[in-house]
């Protein structure tokens, strides 16, 4: 079976929080000479006036560990059962006095939950807190030549007071204006992710950004593991050729040869010129003992220009060479 595309890696920063006086009149004056973030109007239209997730635990960021504390708060509000004490040497650097993105990305993981990076964009992390989805942000509380970066996790906000609501150092729910919110989020170029268990999916998220998140999770995982959301991602986008070879492959992986042979079909449904998608098709039908339908995919993928070609003539000459 061919497996879904090399990966791009993740962007690397550390994070600790700030606990230096002297900044507060530094960041008031530059979140003062930030421009007020605008919201589509359609967001405002679609999500709800004011939304607080008050089941969303907090934990206390002692010095450098907003990452592991962040990371907490978030898997325990999805059910994992973990603490700060044991996530801290999962994700915390001492030479780097904090927690760089990969690795909080890969704790995620390790504890059976997707984090999805979401769209830098405050629409699309209203949208997500209106989905119920708490969403870890994070922000510069400094000059960009001298950063001092910090976690926080973002639990709801109010339209008309133009606010957000986080869990944030030692306050819980704190209140922060759009304004100078966003802009110390902007210094990090607005990272944020979401933490959920595979099945569910983020509400703002592509496919493209989904398809890389899942089969993160899969390569730590396994396929098994991944193919709810596998799942959950060909509903979402039934025209989207690649959701449906990947959950094409990770059915084979489980052993639903019946299913995988289905996923297939509708991958070269969605995209005829997806040469991947016909020579696992073709092979998952040989294994099936279903030789014409076999072979007439195998044809298709043979016809096809590009890397997959060559061992599609192979997989085709072994498949005719049974039928002789």
């Amino acid at each position: 079976m061919i497996d879904c595309p090399e990966r791009q890696p993740t962007s690397d920063r550390n994070a600790r929080p700030a606990g230096v006086l002297a900044l507060v009149l530094m960041l008031l004056l530059l979140a003062g000479c930030a421009s007020a973030p605008r919201l589509d109007d359609t967001t405002q239209q679609a999500v709800a006036p004011r939304v607080l997730l008050d089941d969303v635990p907090f934990h206390g960021q002692r010095d450098y560990q907003c990452g592991p504390a962040s990371l907490a708060m978030t898997l325990q509000h999805d059910g994992v059962e973990t603490d700060v004490d044991t996530l801290i040497p999962q994700v915390f650097t001492p030479g780097r006095e904090g927690s760089v993105q990969p690795e909080m990305l890969a704790t995620v993981r390790r504890h059976g939950r997707i984090p999805f990076v979401i769209e830098g964009r405050l629409d699309a992390l209203l949208t997500e807190l209106d989905a119920g989805h708490p969403v870890v942000v994070m922000q510069n509380l400094s000059l960009p030549a001298w950063p001092v970066w910090h976690y926080a996790v973002a639990i709801g906000y109010d339209l008309e007071a133009r606010e957000m609501i986080l869990h944030s150092g030692m306050e819980a729910q704190r209140v922060e204006s759009f304004r100078p919110f966003d802009a110390t989020w902007a210094r990090s170029d607005r990272w944020a992710f979401v933490a959920l268990s595979p099945g569910q999916l983020p509400a703002t998220i592509s496919p493209q950004a989904a398809l890389q998140a899942i089969g993160d999770f899969e390569g730590v995982r396994g396929a098994e593991a991944a193919l709810p959301a596998w799942e959950a991602l060909s509903r979402r986008f039934p025209d989207h050729a690649m959701a449906h070879f990947a959950l094409g492959n990770a059915r084979h992986t489980a052993a639903d040869l019946e299913g995988a042979i289905s996923a297939f079909r509708d991958a070269v449904a969605a995209d005829a010129t997806l040469a991947p998608a016909w020579l696992n098709l073709g092979l998952a039908l040989d294994s099936a003992e279903r030789r014409d339908e076999a072979l007439e995919a195998l044809e298709r993928a043979a016809a096809l220009p590009g890397r997959w070609q060559e061992r599609s003539h192979e997989a085709l000459a072994r498949v005719e060479g049974k039928s002789s």
